[in-house]
């Protein structure tokens, strides 16, 4: 039994009130929150080049191949662990994460030590953009109506990145992200533009605003 098994409704903080309701519920995939977010296989190959220069550099100084491969092999338990870490990492971030929409508000549960479940209103969200990736996975942002602001600290890893003085509450490595932020917009109102996903390659297209 976790601590979440005591909400009143999965991911919310306390009962909907009357006439609001769920759109969408969901989690972050945590195999490309680990690639995406945790960096997972840049870590591989920076502890693969590591491992290759030591190679090169022992033979250049004289060692024979398997000595030079020998002498690297410290690098494997110092990868693995490191690998190990991030990737738990992403899965506990995954499995303690909910975001939900409502016909109200967006709310993001997350937080494994210390759970944290953040209320944003429609009428704080001035703007949303979405980022694709290829597999059909991406990005969902929203930009807060000024001065409405939330740490970047308090959202990370749920924030968009480089966006650090202006922080931008994300639902991170979402499957079939086209489709939630087609929810969105649907219920951020009839004069909301839609937001339009964005190729994998390019930067996320802003496009939809909510109604005050």
């Amino acid at each position: 039994m976790s601590e979440h098994d005591f909400e009143p409704v999965r991911g919310l903080p306390a009962d909907l009130p009357e006439g609001e309701h769920i759109v969408w519920q969901g989690a972050p995939d945590w195999k490309t929150m680990a690639r995406r977010v945790f960096h997972v296989p840049m870590v591989g190959l920076y502890f693969g080049g590591l491992a290759a220069w030591r190679v090169t550099d022992a033979v250049a100084s004289g060692a024979s191949l398997g000595a030079a491969l020998q002498s690297a092999l410290w690098v494997t338990p110092l990868a693995v662990a490191a690998i190990g870490l991030l990737a738990g990492l992403a899965w506990l971030n995954c499995r303690t994460t909910v975001y939900t929409i409502t016909n109200r508000r967006v709310v993001m549960r997350f937080g494994a030590a210390l759970t944290k479940a953040i209320n944003i209103p429609f009428n704080i969200i001035e703007s949303a953009a979405v980022k694709t990736f290829a597999d059909g996975g991406g990005d969902l942002s929203l930009t807060l109506v000024k001065p409405n602001k939330i740490s970047y600290v308090m959202l990370w890893p749920h924030a968009r990145p480089g966006k650090i003085s202006a922080p931008q509450p994300t639902f991170r490595a979402i499957p079939n992200a086209r489709d939630v932020a087609a929810k969105l917009a649907a219920v951020l109102g009839p004069s909301a533009a839609p937001i339009v996903a964005a190729p994998a390659s390019a930067p996320p297209a802003t496009s939809a605003h909510a109604q005050p």
